[in-house]
């Protein structure tokens, strides 16, 4: 342990989330698992030095603001630029800080009678949750706490054998991120994430009597078993994840290149099929995509490509007794579609059967069987592929439904689920023969609950095995505003059934409205408080996210952004109109790109709104967006355009840039939580913001003598730790 113990503290984790993939697990504390000691040995005797986050939930992407200031071709005054903007910096971050602790005591008492509160709640409803599981045959495993245990299926978990432990490593602030088992069960790979930064390491041990430690390799960000003894794994280097290596764990130990992408607009992950009969590499573009294939059965061959890349076609690939299944964009309407490959031969040699693969798509897309496709302004959340069935987890207008599509019958079953349910999270590594689907619903005031759908029964059956008290006092509607072209924009209410004078009650509205993102609605413990203390939450489902399809995000991006800022509006408007309090009672949340929207709605209609809350926001989009040497920047440009080289871009994205359109009026109160080491929003561009809207309110101020004038409280809290928009229970407490 002391070995691995310093060959760690050694390495940087370093593999940034950036994907929708696998979103981190929340370390839990031990349920019935009393701790065991585990041994672990170090025999690794090098670790990989090459240089250079699945489906499901997302962690907000983006972002980085920048430091202002222009580049100067003399070096020497290049470096003064440098040296005044760090020196800007330290000196605003100072008094931000000062700024802090002078008012951060004024919130004493409610802050301490709110922290009670949430930990009563936490207690009460996550304690009872349990992890994830994996089954692999009679084999159960699960983590606990910063532990991985192992268990038999049909013995109790109480027998559980401890099998890999975070804190015998020495690593108290790290937290598990992924794990993946070898499919003879004989290796796992494990990634760990420190709790004050976006990188992880990855640690393969050889499970058995006594685990063993095999290998530790930094800079990791995804990774999947291609065979009992070939791991495939991507690295990360400045958020990008460009290289593909593999490596192998007996007989001749190697370590591989095996590809590389070129365009800085694509991040490659990887993926096996739920046959596991093809590891798949994605490499993926905001709008575009390309796979290549790697047989399982033949992991040393070289990759094979599906179908080279073609500019605004996304696809996916999944395998079922040998034929290809294929979820893609292309055709119209640009929605998802199940596309059905014709059969093929079963071949024991991958490059024949992509040739094959090839010689199908160049006999033209007739040849191609359509399986199923979405309606109009029909989210896809998931896709998960069975033996005999596929499901299908779809958003419309708000409501969730299951579509069960039958390869047996060749029959499709819709299932709309609970009116209440707003997020989904299926079963992690459901069994591919498996005859129940097992999946759990939630929403921002339900805790998760679990049901299961029967294959063989075709219905869908609510789970009793939680002891958590359900919610019958909260009560959801959906409605629809009309935006500033007569588009109608969703959004989701939240309050308690028993308030009376809505009109009289606080409002907390949220907003994202990027990336073809939806609205984080998982269940969060304050979002309940609020519920029990008289406050009515609405999700607005603007334009730019993802909540009613591809097409819902296309209208919401580059030159579209202002019908995002229309959407939130109109429906402030309309909730208002509805009697869902008032102006003087709402305030409003963001996070991350969020932030751009609700920043620009502050300037605009600063008198819609009280209070507006955000979370490392991104408020500079058009300096931003100008420097290129910024590590996402060109992967972007597909978001927010190009403004070097088009100058209408450039116009259009300053008549709406927070940052750009702050001036002397009456602004609502503010509060932004910022990290100090965030790579994705660098702490000096919210800095520089906070000043900018501080000096307009004071200005407005002291220029009217208005009866009832008032100054806006504008509050930046710099956490020292934590991550972008960090979601663990501590931060989120904090928060």
């Amino acid at each position: 342990c002391a070995g691995l113990r310093n060959l760690l503290q050694g390495l940087s984790f370093s593999a940034k989330h950036h994907c929708k993939h696998n979103p981190p697990q929340t370390v839990r504390p031990y349920s019935k698992i009393g701790p065991k000691k585990c041994h672990i040995l170090d025999r690794s005797k090098s670790t990989c030095t090459h240089r250079t986050a699945p489906p499901g939930s997302v962690l907000l992407c983006r972002f980085f603001s920048c430091k202002e200031g222009t580049k100067v071709p003399s070096k020497r005054k290049q470096n003064t630029s440098i040296v005044t903007s760090d020196l800007l910096h330290k000196n605003l971050l100072k008094s931000e800080q000062k700024n802090w602790n002078n008012i951060s005591p004024t919130y004493k008492a409610m802050t301490k009678r709110i922290k009670e509160k949430l930990e009563e709640l936490h207690n009460m409803y996550t304690l009872n949750s349990g992890s994830p599981r994996m089954r692999f045959g009679e084999n159960v495993y699960f983590e606990e706490n910063g532990c991985i245990f192992l268990a038999k299926a049909d013995d109790g978990e109480e027998n559980a054998e401890i099998l890999f432990s975070v804190e015998d490593l020495g690593f108290s602030d790290a937290f598990i991120q992924r794990i993946r088992i070898s499919p003879d069960q004989r290796y796992m790979a494990i990634s760990l994430k420190s709790e004050n930064s976006e990188e992880a390491t990855c640690i393969i041990v050889k499970l058995g009597n006594l685990p063993v430690v095999e290998k530790v390799i930094p800079s990791v960000f995804s990774f999947e078993w291609a065979a009992n003894d070939v791991l495939y794994y991507t690295t990360q280097k400045n958020l990008k994840c460009q290289n593909v290596f593999m490596t192998t764990f007996t007989y001749q130990k190697y370590t591989k290149l095996v590809y590389t992408e070129q365009d800085a607009r694509f991040f490659v992950d990887l993926y096996c099929t739920k046959d596991r009969h093809f590891l798949t590499i994605n490499s993926n573009s905001k709008t575009t995509s390309e796979v290549w294939l790697v047989d399982c059965r033949h992991p040393f061959e070289s990759p094979a490509l599906v179908q080279a890349r073609t500019t605004g076609v996304v696809y996916h690939i999944e395998h079922r007794k040998d034929q290809l299944y294929i979820l893609t964009t292309y055709g119209e309407p640009a929605e998802y579609k199940a596309i059905l490959t014709d059969n093929y031969i079963h071949r024991t040699n991958l490059d024949t059967y992509c040739t094959s693969y090839r010689n199908i798509t160049s006999r033209g897309k007739e040849n191609w069987q359509l399986v199923y496709a979405l309606e109009k302004k029909t989210k896809l959340v998931d896709f998960e592929m069975f033996s005999d069935d596929c499901i299908m987890f779809l958003k419309n207008a708000g409501h969730l439904y299951l579509n069960v599509i039958s390869f047996v019958s060749h029959s499709v079953q819709s299932i709309k689920l609970p009116t209440w349910a707003c997020e989904f999270e299926l079963e992690s590594h459901p069994e591919h023969t498996t005859s129940t689907c097992y999946f759990q619903l939630s929403s921002p005031v339900h805790p998760p609950k679990c049901f299961a759908y029967s294959f063989k029964e075709n219905n869908l059956i609510e789970q009793a095995v939680q002891e958590v008290p359900i919610i019958t006092n909260c009560h959801t509607t959906r409605l629809l505003a009309k935006s500033k072209d007569e588009t109608l924009v969703p959004i989701t209410v939240f309050h308690n059934k028993n308030s009376k004078e809505l009109h009289r009650k606080p409002l907390l509205v949220h907003v994202y409205g990027a990336y073809g993102i939806d609205l984080n609605m998982s269940f969060k413990e304050e979002k309940l408080m609020l519920i029990e203390e008289g406050w009515i939450l609405a999700y607005c489902h603007v334009r730019g996210g993802g909540e009613q399809g591809l097409g819902w995000h296309r209208d919401g991006c580059q030159h579209n952004k202002l019908k995002g800022l229309h959407d939130l509006r109109a429906c402030i408007l309309l909730l208002h109109q509805l009697g869902f309090s008032q102006p003087k009672h709402t305030a409003l949340a963001a996070a991350s790109a969020g932030g751009v929207l609700a920043g620009a709605l502050c300037n605009t209609d600063p008198a819609l709104i009280r209070a507006m809350v955000l979370q490392a926001p991104f408020v500079d989009v058009l300096n931003t967006m100008m420097k290129t040497h910024l590590p996402l920047t060109i992967e972007e440009q597909e978001e927010w355009g190009n403004p070097l080289e088009d100058e209408k871009c450039m116009k259009y994205i300053k008549s709406y840039c927070p940052y750009q359109n702050i001036k002397p009026q009456c602004y609502p109160s503010v509060f932004i939580t910022a990290y100090e080491n965030d790579e994705r929003t660098p702490l000096t561009g919210i800095l520089q913001y906070v000043q900018k809207l501080r000096k307009a309110a004071l200005d407005h101020a002291s220029r009217t003598s208005e009866k009832g004038n008032w100054i806006p409280n504008i509050i930046l809290d710099v956490q020292a730790s934590g991550r972008h928009c960090d979601s663990s229970w501590e931060h989120s407490l904090s928060e």
